[in-house]
């Protein structure tokens, strides 16, 4: 029940905070934008568009265009909760950019956090 509150917020609320982790930390919206770009196929375009209409978290990524096959190397967990022993697909997703935001925030390069 927890997992379709967090699907059904608007992505305008979250993205803002996700963006807020990262500068904090001395980090870009642009660079949050690349991860998100790179998890899921949008364009920094799409991820405007997303913004300024009421978009639920979970269409969000359900609704994405190209998810990188190379996302299932990210590893760890995130609030305690392994990546790998998450069973919903789709908050195994969204789980997936929040370990990215992190490891943005954490100072990690744009190379590693995008697994390259």
């Amino acid at each position: 029940m927890e997992n379709q509150k967090v699907f059904a917020m608007e992505f305008s609320k979250v993205y803002p905070l996700l963006v807020a982790k990262a500068v904090r930390k001395g980090r870009t919206r642009q660079e949050v934008d690349e991860v998100l770009c790179w998890l899921t196929g949008y364009t920094p375009e799409d991820i405007r568009r997303a913004e300024e209409t009421p978009t639920p978290y979970g269409e969000f990524f359900r609704a994405a265009p190209a998810p990188n096959p190379n996302r299932e190397k990210i590893t760890g967990s995130v609030c305690g909760v392994k990546l790998a022993e998450i069973a919903d697909p789709l908050m195994q997703e969204i789980r997936y950019l929040d370990k990215l935001v992190d490891e943005l925030a954490k100072g990690r390069p744009m190379e590693k956090v995008l697994r390259r």
